[in-house]
């Protein structure tokens, strides 16, 4: 192990287990290989592409605790896809004519890293097996292990994504603030805009962590303070078909019952129909490098308040986007732990040699174990059959 040089990068966006991932990282190593030398790549794949590292100093190797205290990362994020070769060009990460594949494997060589570890999602984790593979054709061993975050818990084939508990969480707490707002005017209609792509766990998963929460809540009815004017109406999410003309007749007999519709609404829900709509006016809509909607620019929330307060008569409409707040946080316990268990097969199975992403299967009923890149895919969706979720739609009359 002594030859070896670790390396340890974080991409894609942020997500509560990044910072502390790193830490855990650095622990091991230093646990089990003090003498292995440790670097970060700065801003993930466009720090390995312009050669930006640091190299982690003892102090920092036995202060890395510390660490699982903070969210964000620690060593800088960025969206780079090495096969999208127009785009590195385009950043000016690369020059025209090279290939960045090549660059990034170029510069692994030349620092001598012989371990990469990538914390991010399917795309992060998926370009690290690409680089890889490119490496060995020219019979450079590289071993790459991944370790999985993505606050929409939509990896396949991992079930529990590190850091997704907390965002839900979080989200709940944003929320739960958020809410009061309703006091504010009559017909008060708050959309409370939460992330997720193609994959509404989070917000099925933020939605259930909220109503926990009114559960621990006194109310006084009497001054119109009651549980029904704070509890959820309605939860939209890319897996469930929506029946608006059917959705708007019961939340409008809600907003004329209790003066207020609060509704969690998942960033992906109806973004094919919302592309059309823009697409046929004959404006673009904007993707990152991975031919990914940019969300933020398309404003889901803003495109559904719009409707929904016409339909609902609504005098003051409220979008709130948890996002930033819930993905920024550090762990919580429970994501802490698994991120622990995580980090730490990561670094037996680089020390092993044996490449892959490190996950709870779900061909293995969950079991933590060392799953093989060729089958991390993303767009895992949410299942709306499990009882929970069944049961919450019923408890706020979206389905009987």
């Amino acid at each position: 192990m002594t030859k070896d040089k670790v390396a340890i990068l974080t991409a894609g966006g942020l997500a509560p287990c990044l910072s502390s991932s790193v830490g855990r990282l650095i622990i091991q190593y230093t646990k089990l290989v003090p003498e292995v030398e440790i670097i970060g790549y700065l801003n993930g794949f466009k720090g390995l592409l312009e050669g930006n590292s640091i190299t982690i100093p003892d102090n920092v190797r036995h202060s890395a605790e510390l660490l699982y205290k903070f969210g964000g990362s620690v060593l800088g994020n960025s969206r780079v896809k090495l096969t999208n070769i127009e785009d590195c060009v385009n950043k000016g990460y690369v020059k025209k004519g090279e290939n960045p594949l090549q660059v990034a494997a170029e510069q692994l060589i030349k620092d001598g890293v012989t371990i990469l570890h990538t914390i991010g999602g399917d795309d992060t984790n998926t370009t690290a097996a690409e680089l890889a593979s490119y490496l060995a054709l020219s019979g450079y061993k590289l071993v790459v292990v991944g370790i999985p975050k993505t606050v929409d818990n939509d990896i396949i084939p991992i079930v529990q994504s590190l850091g997704a508990w907390t965002a839900a969480e979080q989200g709940a707490i944003f929320f739960e603030n958020i809410v009061n707002e309703n006091t504010t005017s009559s017909r008060q209609l708050i959309v409370h805009e939460v992330m997720g792509r193609d994959c509404g766990w989070l917000t099925a998963a933020t939605a259930y962590e909220y109503r926990k929460k009114l559960e621990k809540k006194t109310f006084l009815p009497d001054i119109r303070l009651s549980k029904e004017r704070w509890d959820i109406d309605a939860v939209f999410i890319p897996e469930m078909t929506l029946d608006l003309p059917k959705e708007m007749k019961r939340l409008s007999k809600l907003m004329d019952e209790k003066d207020c519709v609060n509704i969690f609404l998942s960033e992906g829900a109806g973004i094919g129909t919302i592309v059309a709509e823009i697409e046929s006016n004959g404006e673009e809509v904007r993707r990152d490098a991975f031919g990914h909607v940019r969300l933020d620019e398309l404003n889901p929330g803003q495109w559904f308040a719009k409707k929904f307060t016409k339909l609902l008569r609504a005098e003051k409409t409220l979008v709130q986007k948890s996002g930033y707040f819930a993905r920024s946080s550090a762990p919580n316990d429970k994501d802490l732990k698994l991120i622990i268990a995580s980090a730490d097969l990561a670094v037996k199975a680089a020390i092993n040699g044996q490449s892959g992403v490190i996950g709870r299967d779900e061909d293995k009923n969950g079991k933590l174990s060392i799953i093989d890149f060729a089958r991390i895919k993303g767009g895992r969706s949410f299942d709306i059959s499990q009882e929970w979720f069944i049961n919450m739609l019923k408890e706020i009359g979206q389905i009987r």
